[in-house]
């Protein structure tokens, strides 16, 4: 075996540490999505968990504005799937107002989609009121070369960092953390960035993006979890929350 330069060697086991150290301040302790997809272990209810989809039915889910879900949203696999054609977006029959979102997500090639929170139905259009945390395949879609549109963004408000998302058609796994004005987006362990509702800098990001139009964007002190049809094939699973004070 050939031996390598003790220079390179000290270089490697540098980046080794920092590597380490950047990991132990990014990981985030929640839900254990090494366990069967969606069943909550004795602890994680305990803590206060509770599953949005069971993984078998879509009880609890609706279309947004109406009263019952589309057909085009099934279960296939224990996952929540956007299926076919003119699904429609979707929101939880419950309303939160503080919260520690959890969720799995993977979308096909080229694919786009959204998780949207505290969505209010005072609007015709979901994404006229609610904040969203992008869904989408960054290597094939073009919203994917602009890291305020990329997947974990704060669709057109807050950036996501770079080499945090999984490829398509791979499993990635999402937190939401809406805490009063404080909110905070997180992506397979990685915390992304956080924001204030409302704050200088807030209102700063709207003026300059589409939602300046819209008066009740991001005004809404509780509301539903809701899940973007965007014409693409995209799958949910793992889908809970835990109440915050």
């Amino acid at each position: 075996m050939k031996l390598l330069p003790r220079a390179i060697v000290s270089v490697v086991t540098a980046a080794s540490i920092n590597l380490l150290a950047l990991a132990c301040t990014t990981m985030k302790p929640g839900p254990d999505q090494s366990v069967t997809a969606n069943v909550l272990s004795p602890g994680e209810q305990a803590d206060g968990w509770r599953l949005l989809f069971d993984g078998k039915t879509t009880t609890g889910w609706r279309n947004f504005g109406k009263s019952t879900i589309s057909n085009s949203w099934r279960v296939i696999d224990g996952s929540l799937v956007r299926a076919d054609t003119a699904a429609g977006d979707i929101i939880t029959t419950d309303k939160f107002r503080n919260f520690d979102l959890a969720i799995d997500w993977k979308v096909a090639e080229k694919g786009n989609s959204g998780i949207f929170y505290r969505a209010t139905e005072e609007v015709d259009t979901i994404w006229k009121a609610s904040p969203e945390m992008q869904v989408l395949d960054d290597a094939r879609h073009e919203n994917g070369t602009d890291p305020l549109t990329s997947a974990g963004a704060n669709y057109a408000l807050y950036p996501a960092p770079r080499g945090v998302v999984h490829p398509a058609g791979e499993w990635n796994h999402a937190r939401i953390v809406a805490n009063g004005n404080h909110i905070e987006h997180w992506l397979n362990g990685v915390k992304l960035f956080e924001y204030e509702l409302g704050s200088a800098d807030w209102k700063a990001r709207v003026v300059k993006a589409k939602f300046h139009e819209y008066p009740l964007f991001g005004t809404a002190a509780e509301g539903h979890i809701g899940l973007q049809d965007h014409g693409d094939h995209v799958e949910f699973r793992n889908i809970r929350i835990k109440a915050l004070p």
